[in-house]
């Protein structure tokens, strides 16, 4: 089967935050790999065979084999390329504080986003906030520090950058009220740092098209969870 050779695939879909991060990866470790789009309403048999547990995205195929699972990939990665920086923080206890904020990210983060994109009324209004205190402790954690883990860039930012941008996505495309007037100077700045990097220009899709694709999934659910006339 196409995909099962030698090499590394990587299946993923271009707004997926999990992708977003495993492309990230691959860049900074300087690894040559085929970009797989999947079709998440129609999935290939590929990816149905390299991930039958879980059927998502993303999936890396290297020689064959699968790896599933953005962190657990991310970490396989940083372990089987030598090349380029290394991805995780030599100190285990930074070890641990860079997954420990990695996984609330995905954990919370994520959970809140996808209320404010397909939540209605209340629900919405409850998930702006959550959103917006989420984004408020990451600006004090970053703190005066250049990066998430210091002076370096490494797996705290790559896992991090992509819900920034998601978040910077909704807030152009649709009204979160008192979420758009918070101040966040010290996440810009990382921002404007973290976008310096071939490896973070090259994996943030557009923010146009991905605001037009945030409005029009949410459309696109609310109409079909609309009661029939």
């Amino acid at each position: 089967m196409a995909g099962e050779g030698k090499g590394v695939v990587l299946l993923g879909f271009w707004p997926s935050l999990f992708a977003i991060k495993v492309k990230i990866a691959l860049s900074e470790k300087h690894v040559d790999y085929e970009d797989r789009e999947e079709d998440l309403s129609n999935k290939s048999d590929l990816l149905l065979k390299m991930n039958p547990v879980h059927k998502l995205i993303p999936v890396l195929i290297h020689d064959g084999r699968p790896v599933c699972e953005s962190h657990i990939i991310i970490e396989y990665v940083d372990e089987v390329w030598n090349h380029g920086p290394t991805l995780l923080p030599a100190d285990p206890h930074e070890r641990a504080r860079s997954r420990f904020w990695a996984d609330f990210a995905d954990k919370k983060v994520i959970s809140s986003i996808r209320s404010v994109w397909y939540g209605k009324a209340e629900a919405q209004e409850t998930a702006k906030k959550e959103l917006a205190e989420w984004v408020k402790l990451l600006e004090s954690e970053i703190g005066e520090k250049a990066y998430f883990g210091g002076e370096t860039f490494g797996l705290l930012d790559l896992s991090l950058v992509p819900y920034y941008w998601w978040f910077l996505a909704l807030k152009k495309s649709l009204d979160l009220g008192p979420v758009c007037e918070l101040e966040l100077p010290k996440l810009e700045e990382w921002l404007k740092r973290c976008l310096l990097r071939d490896s973070v220009n090259t994996a943030l899709p557009d923010l146009d098209k991905l605001c037009k694709y945030i409005v029009q999934k949410r459309e696109k659910r609310l109409a079909a969870a609309a009661p029939a006339n």
